[in-house]
């Protein structure tokens, strides 16, 4: 039956960008998030009007796309981005600590790092730049839980006077934690070291970066 009344929560499916280069931006998602392509069209909107944009929708997992890109002739970078409204940052959680900080290390071989990392109470977070500024985040939750299921994490945020007090908890030098890890450290025990600003980066990020 048609329910006009109830909120219904629908899933988070995709996200869509837009771009001046196509090629770029989809070999960075592929090699940062493993998307892989499903379909490109040289011309997805089948010759109607006067824009000739192209379009990739890939995925990485069983969904049919997880980021569409559409990439639109003549489109200008825009340093003051701080200045406009806009989607500030985009969010992708792993499993585990040791998924996190594993695509960490390869991303890092590739000469991809970070432009913030930080332990945020609830989570750990890594944030990086696309080739076109966007803001990505890689998360982990710091309780174990499953991806969508953050209940202790929810409880966390809403009740932790910790986190009430700086919700964008400690800044972390990702290296520092991966040796800890590598010595047998426990993921809890990463956590309690890293508000004891034991992974504190040598060089204070600028947060500004991600505004």
């Amino acid at each position: 039956m048609l329910n006009d009344e109830t909120i219904i929560h629908p899933t988070l499916h995709h996200v869509g960008l837009t771009t001046a280069n196509i090629e770029r931006l989809s070999t960075w998602y592929e090699t940062v998030l493993g998307m892989r392509l499903v379909y490109r069209s040289d011309d997805p909107l089948g010759g109607q009007g006067e824009l000739r944009p192209k379009a990739a929708w890939f995925s990485n997992d069983a969904a049919n796309h997880r980021v569409a890109v559409v990439e639109l002739p003549n489109l200008e970078f825009d340093e003051g981005r701080a200045g406009h409204t806009r989607l500030q940052h985009i969010a992708f959680a792993y499993s585990t600590l040791d998924e996190l900080l594993g695509t960490y290390a390869r991303l890092s071989k590739l000469g991809i790092d970070p432009v913030v990392a930080s332990d945020e109470g609830a989570q750990i977070a890594l944030y990086y730049e696309d080739p076109d500024r966007n803001i990505i985040e890689l998360n982990v939750s710091n309780y174990e839980e499953p991806v969508g299921q953050n209940w202790t994490s929810i409880s966390h945020m809403q009740n932790s006077p910790e986190f009430a007090k700086r919700p964008i908890g400690v800044f972390i030098d990702p290296d520092k934690m991966v040796a800890a890890r590598m010595k047998g450290a426990s993921a809890w025990e990463l956590h309690k070291r890293a508000f004891a600003n034991e992974f504190a980066p040598e060089k204070p990020y600028d947060p500004s970066v991600m505004l």
